[in-house]
């Protein structure tokens, strides 16, 4: 199944797919906080609520759609292996749930993904494979691996599963802030944003869902304002954006429910990143820092708004976080 097609194959999740997921994910993880700071709403001009989804168990919100998708996969009783593509945090969270669940895990990343991310995937027991320049080459790879294993093979993306598991975290966003304006979503292939979606449409239809890429790996955006099928190219920092195929199964949801889509640079994610670090004490890494950083491109559409952005993880490699320093004051 190519991407072209995935959209057609499979049905995107309802709202009482969330709910079900819910209980999935408690059993797991506690909610993860949600919190204020006034130097960042100062800063902003508007009241803004950071979603923590870098304080999960694995530091990223992928952890939800890996539980979820691997509890209805020991329910069908149809595998005893799986095999993904990731370029770090999705990888962790298939790690993680088929550690918990007793299923071997195979992950494929490109060459130069984060080792931060690798060596805690390889700690969850998962065998990882290096393999090509970027992630469609592993997604790829990781096809073939799956066809060879006999194992399940898991998109990131177009797998129902996983979006209903994802979409928990705007669910506890959504029931602690039910008058929310804004919601800005970080995204690569795009199944938080999809989520969010199907939970705001749900809960208040009035608040405008924001997805977000980086200006450098545009293709979720273009596919998005096309309505079709768009690759661009990839060249983006952020390896949790870093995509240059969309997919189509959250596509076909935002074409419906997407309020908004905001492309913002990668020198604008590494200053929102600064930013997290001096206002909230908390390291973001690149893609949990463009939520903030499509808020603050947005400043004066959110001012005296209630906004939530979504910080989705915090996995940054040692370079990252060296880069990071050296753009804070040194007072």
């Amino acid at each position: 199944m190519n991407r072209k097609q995935s959209e057609v194959l499979v049905q995107a999740p309802t709202m009482a797919d969330v709910l079900a997921a819910r209980h999935v994910v408690q059993r797991y993880m506690n909610p993860t906080p949600l919190h204020t700071y006034d130097a960042l709403n100062q800063h902003a001009g508007a009241r803004i609520w950071v979603k923590h989804e870098n304080h999960t168990p694995i530091g990223a919100f992928k952890l939800r759609g890996g539980l979820v998708f691997m509890q209805r996969l020991r329910e069908r009783g149809d595998a005893t292996g799986v095999v993904t593509a990731s370029t770090g945090n999705h990888g962790q969270s298939i790690a993680y749930a088929a550690r918990e669940f007793g299923l071997r895990a195979i992950i494929v990343v490109p060459e130069s993904a984060n080792p931060v991310k690798v060596t805690a995937m390889r700690s969850l027991d998962a065998e990882v494979v290096f393999h090509g320049p970027d992630f469609d080459a592993a997604r790829r790879h990781g096809t073939e691996m799956a066809q060879k294993e006999g194992f399940r093979f898991i998109s990131s993306g177009d797998e129902p599963d996983l979006i209903a598991g994802v979409a928990t975290y705007t669910l506890e966003i959504m029931e602690q802030v039910p008058e929310l304006d804004y919601l800005f979503i970080p995204m690569g292939g795009g199944s938080g944003a999809a989520g969010a979606c199907v939970v705001a449409h749900a809960l208040n239809p009035d608040t405008r869902v924001v997805a977000v890429q980086s200006a450098q790996a545009p293709a979720g955006y273009e596919s998005w304002r096309a309505r079709a099928f768009r690759s661009a190219p990839n060249r983006t920092m952020a390896d949790g954006l870093a995509i240059s195929e969309p997919f189509m199964l959250p596509q076909s949801v935002l074409w419906q429910r997407l309020h908004d889509f905001q492309l913002v640079e990668d020198e604008a994610i590494w200053e929102a990143m600064a930013l997290l670090f001096r206002l909230t004490k908390n390291v973001a890494e690149p893609a949990g820092a463009s939520s903030l950083a499509a808020a603050l491109q947005m400043k004066e559409a959110i001012q005296d708004r209630q906004c939530a952005v979504i910080l989705s993880g915090g996995n940054i490699s040692v370079a990252q976080l060296r880069r990071l320093l050296e753009r804070l004051p040194s007072h």
